[in-house]
């Protein structure tokens, strides 16, 4: 079973949102997610102040098997990326949640408001048992 942590909160795409204490949302790819896609081999991300629309593509993952679209959970811009990504896109794998998230996008509202419009963990928990 994939772990899904109760303080994220979740798209239906399979990315995860953390609200951080500066107020950015921290977003990666759920365990889910890069336990389909296998071995990680390369990840794109946008540049620092690129625009990001909600459920929208801001990069693409790339492992072994297939390269897939990356969204923003969230409006906003990209505060900061995940450099260490480009030397080690395996962290991915090893620590979806932790050193292998992806990018950090100040979002253009309320930062609260914004990580209630996605899904709770016990919502997505719902969404992957109704997955075949």
């Amino acid at each position: 079973m994939s772990e899904v942590r109760p303080e994220f909160r979740y798209t239906e795409e399979h990315e995860w949102a953390a609200l951080m204490a500066d107020g950015v949302i921290r977003v990666g790819i759920t365990d889910h997610a890069q336990n389909l896609l296998g071995d990680i081999v390369y990840v794109e991300l946008p540049p620092v102040g690129a625009s990001a629309a909600a459920m929208q593509p801001i990069g693409t993952i790339e492992s072994v098997k297939t390269v897939s679209d990356l969204f923003s959970p969230v409006d906003g811009i990209v505060a900061r990326v995940n450099e260490s990504l480009h030397a080690m896109p395996e962290a991915v794998n090893e620590q979806p949640y932790e050193a292998g998230w992806l990018v950090e996008i100040r979002p253009a509202g309320d930062p609260s408001e914004a990580m209630q419009r996605l899904l709770t963990a016990e919502q997505y928990r719902g969404a992957l048992d109704l997955l075949p």
